[in-house]
């Protein structure tokens, strides 16, 4: 297990997306979300491509595409990156097919990648949730590989909401090891306190997905 007391607030703060993808989510919520994200220093916020355009000045605009399940055709995820982009995101959380790849298909996968990344070009940043948990340990390196082979800028672990669960120490580890630094890793799902951001980090992870920001930082030194 990692220590949180090696890792300052801030440090671990500039890691995260505050993410706010609940179905049940208003507008008001957003609103709230982002004035709890400039007190707490983070990097972005992660919100429904509904919710767009969002005013959240001094912070990075995240969304999803093909959210939760992955099984939109890629030419709708597709375009609804395309417009999250216009409407002011500035990173797009894509998901794959987790079928696909559970079928050992990745040139399904890769053409699906590739399709998003076309659509917002070099405008956005690409992160493609593979849901982790769900695969076995060859399909997420397959995975990941094809999501470099298309252009995506980060691998992300998880929805958090598939069943299987969310972010784990050993997938983010074996994702780090596949893309060697060349993409970021982004953990996500079900990280709920310092000690398990801190070992996630410490296994690889670049960016932190989290609805329960404060009281993870609240775990670290200042």
């Amino acid at each position: 297990m990692a220590s949180s007391a090696s890792l300052t607030r801030a440090e671990v703060a500039d890691l995260i997306d505050h993410t706010l993808l609940a179905p049940e989510a208003t507008i008001a919520d957003v609103t709230a979300l982002v004035e709890d994200a400039r007190a707490l220093g983070v990097f972005a916020i992660c919100v429904s491509p509904s919710m767009l355009p969002v005013r959240a000045p001094g912070l990075a605009v995240a969304t999803v595409a093909g959210f939760p399940s992955g099984k939109h055709h890629s030419l709708v995820k597709g375009a609804e990156a395309r417009l999250a982009v216009d409407q002011g995101a500035d990173e797009v959380d894509m998901v794959i097919d987790v079928g696909a790849a559970l079928a050992g298909d990745y040139l399904a996968v890769l053409a699906d990648i590739v399709t998003v990344r076309e659509a917002v070009g070099d405008q956005a940043l690409l992160k493609v949730i593979i849901e982790s948990a769900a695969l076995p340990d060859a399909a997420i390196v397959e995975v990941c590989r094809a999501a470099e082979r298309a252009g995506a800028d980060f691998v992300k672990t998880s929805t958090g909401f598939h069943p299987a669960g969310g972010a784990s120490t050993h997938a983010v580890r074996l994702m780090a090891e596949t893309v060697g630094g060349r993409l970021g890793v982004k953990a996500s799902g079900g990280i709920r306190t310092a000690e398990a951001a801190a070992d996630l980090i410490a296994a690889g992870a670049t960016r932190l997905g989290l609805s329960k920001s404060r009281d993870v930082l609240d775990g670290f030194p200042p």
